[in-house]
């Protein structure tokens, strides 16, 4: 059956009959209810407590810079190339190794830096990472 206006043309009337969508909308609303104080209700257990204690600490990490000219600085203090190798060598031999930061200047050969890399290598250092500037936009 259409619904007709006031003068029974045969116009429809252009409205959307809201009735059902208030009964599915209800009808979700007593679920969502019934259903929610189910799902929160979970097994109570009494966790256990533990205190964390730091174990080991993280040795302090080295920096090794290489200025323009190819000097060595060992942690800001200049250093040779043979108290390079034994610095290299005092530091892969800590346990837990600390980390060997590379800063090599941009007007440096690159040479400079890959015989440090080299020794850093010879002497058993693990963990080198190279320091950077970030790019200016």
């Amino acid at each position: 059956m259409a619904i007709g206006t006031q003068d029974d043309s045969d116009d429809m009337l252009a409205e959307i009959n809201m009735i059902p969508f208030i009964d599915v909308m209800l009808v979700l609303l007593i679920i969502f209810i019934i259903t929610v104080p189910v799902i929160k209700h979970a097994v109570k257990v009494d966790l256990p407590r533990a205190s964390n204690e730091k174990l080991v600490d993280k040795p302090q990490n080295v920096r090794l810079a290489v200025d323009a000219s190819g000097a060595y600085y060992w942690n800001d203090a200049p250093v040779s190339d043979s108290e390079l190798s034994t610095q290299l060598s005092r530091i892969a031999a800590m346990e837990p190794q600390p980390e060997l930061h590379i800063r090599g200047d941009k007007a440096v050969r690159y040479e400079r830096v890959a015989q440090a890399m080299a020794s850093a290598q010879h002497a058993g250092v693990r963990k080198i990472g190279f320091i950077t500037e970030p790019a200016q936009p």
